[in-house]
């Protein structure tokens, strides 16, 4: 044996009762559990880590992530690799670099700035699903990554920034892409429909893309149309999408928000329980916070971004145009705001792309122009055209009983939709699994430890179909993490918002450990991690730049 992991409460996964156990590692998998007091010799190894009651669970995964330029650029990723996170989905809410062209990956750059940077310090050298899988795999990264084709991008590489229906060419060549990305190794497909181009998408067209994820065993993942007005309307609408398609569905940061939703998560959980019930394939993930996190432009009518990011501006420029703009947002409730009227004082920038307006981080765009003695959508209005639509916001627009609701589903599962660029990201980017364990299943118990672990854990791992991942099980992959249920909590404040968890001592990836006695080692144990239909000519053939 490599390595033996002695006296741990395991925590397998399954959400069955703990236990006392060694856990034995050779060859990066799990080659033997030996409950305590089972009659049997302890098992051996060239090393021993001495757990002393630390419960020991299997790696946790993030069905949300948007580390996709993260873990090219910052070997370390610390912020995940310290909360146990030991597998990432990206590709999320139909916007990543892959599949594109030249033009498209320009463009896509430029317009999820605010989540990601712009990755000034990448060489961009993939064009395709199959080429960004591999650069992960040649370049090592922290944690295990797997990855959603991002439909807004496949219409974006199609039809550009134009909000109308694809012609019958436009859409069998996003449904080639599509299943391109499939073949390549894409675990499913995701959409942000509150997000230019994606939400020019008609139902119809969707349903389409949506069949070529089904055949191919892939789920889809939307951000839906809207989670604040008629936000239980939108969920409806993916439901009978994907059922049409025949298609699994997984609903992105599922909750309800904006004042119309206090209290109504039992509609959307007895509107859940009926498609499940009558056969349907349903999971979705939530963060465990009430604040929502975004770019400051995604807030804007989608009529406003028509044409890309150049024709918003110059949108912006235009007094006309920016009071038509003015009125969606304060007064009718822009599409992009979730169809609410938007107000300045929930809305807090958290990051700027341009230097010299740090001093709007940290204050609502409210407080900044009554600082000012401005109007708040002078101010927004400055930041966008100054920052080039680079701001970062927190929207303070959630309710903590939806929030404690949904995350006790049957379904559920946990993603952090973790920004990390803005010199105040949300907490939840470090902290969302300690704070599952830490406030949510030890102070509060909404659920119990080996509930909150499952969540983490094996219920990802089902929805990704990955049969060796999610449980600690004898012949499964060693992704484990070592934490102190008595202790483990998120670092990360929102005045604090990279402060790094406490009582995860332990992180191992493959057997090796990433996380050793508290500290980030220099290990890169993550790899590609690839769906069921991938072909490895499909996925070598994706290393080829193409344009």
């Amino acid at each position: 044996m490599d390595l033996v992991i002695r006296g741990a409460r395991l925590v397998d996964g399954s959400g069955a009762p703990s236990y006392r156990a060694d856990v034995a590692v050779r060859g990066g998998r799990i080659a033997e559990i030996r409950p305590e007091g089972d009659g049997r010799p302890r098992p051996h190894a060239r090393r021993s880590v001495e757990a002393d009651g630390l419960a020991l669970a299997p790696g946790f995964i993030d069905m949300h992530a948007h580390s996709d330029l993260a873990l090219l650029s910052d070997p370390d990723h610390s912020a995940k690799a310290a909360q146990g996170v030991t597998l990432e989905v990206l590709g999320q809410d139909g916007l990543s670099y892959a599949p594109v062209d030249d033009r498209t990956l320009a463009e896509v750059r430029r317009a999820i700035t605010g989540w990601n940077g712009d990755g000034a310090d990448i060489d961009f050298d993939w064009r395709t699903v199959g080429g960004y899988l591999d650069r992960l795999d040649r370049q090592g990264i922290a944690v295990n990554a797997a990855y959603l084709v991002p439909q807004g991008t496949v219409r974006m590489y199609v039809m550009g920034w134009e909000d109308r229906e694809a012609t019958p060419r436009e859409l069998d060549r996003m449904r080639q892409l599509v299943a391109e990305g499939m073949e390549q190794g894409a675990v499913g497909m995701s959409s942000g429909l509150t997000y230019t181009p994606g939400m020019y998408a008609p139902d119809a067209e969707l349903t389409e893309l949506c069949k070529v994820v089904a055949r191919h065993g892939g789920y889809y993942c939307p951000h839906h149309r809207s989670y604040g007005a008629g936000a239980l309307r939108a969920y409806e609408e993916m439901v009978a999408l994907t059922r049409e398609a025949g298609c699994a569905l997984h609903l992105a940061h599922a909750t309800l928000n904006f004042g119309v939703n206090k209290g109504r998560a039992p509609q959307l959980l007895a509107l859940l329980d009926s498609a499940l019930d009558a056969g349907a394939d349903i999971s979705l993930d939530s963060y465990p916070y009430t604040p929502g996190c975004t770019t400051l432009v995604a807030l804007l009518p989608s009529w406003a971004g028509e044409g890309g990011p150049e024709a918003v501006l110059a949108r912006l420029r235009d007094e006309g145009t920016a009071a038509r703009i003015r009125r969606h947002l304060e007064v009718i409730g822009a599409d992009g705001c979730h169809g609410v009227p938007v107000d300045w004082a929930t809305v807090e920038i958290s990051g700027v792309a341009e230097p010299a307006l740090a001093a709007y981080v940290g204050r609502t765009v409210e407080e900044s122009a009554r600082l000012r003695g401005e109007e708040p959508w002078a101010i927004a209005r400055r930041l966008l055209v100054e920052d080039r639509l680079g701001s970062t916001i927190l929207q303070h627009v959630g309710h903590e009983e939806n929030v404690r609701r949904i995350m006790r589903h049957r379904v559920h599962t946990g993603g952090s939709d973790g920004i990390l660029q803005g010199d105040k990201p949300h907490p939840r980017a470090y902290g969302t699994f300690p704070h599952y364990l830490g406030r949510y299943a030890r102070e509060l118990g909404v659920l119990s430890l080996e509930e909150a672990v499952a969540h983490l854990t094996s219920r990802p791992a089902a929805r990704l179909r990955l049969a060796d991942r999610g449980l600690v099980r004898e012949g499964h992959r060693a992704d484990l993490v070592l934490f102190d249920p008595a202790t483990v909590a998120a670092g990360s404040t929102f005045d604090a918002p990279r402060t790094l968890p406490v009582g995860i001592p332990h992180v191992l990836i493959d057997g090796r450990f990433v996380i050793e006695d508290g500290k980030r080692t220099d290990v890169l144990a993550g790899r590609s991690v690839r769906s069921a239909s991938y072909t490895r000519s499909a996925g070598s053939a994706g290393s080829v730049r193409s344009s």
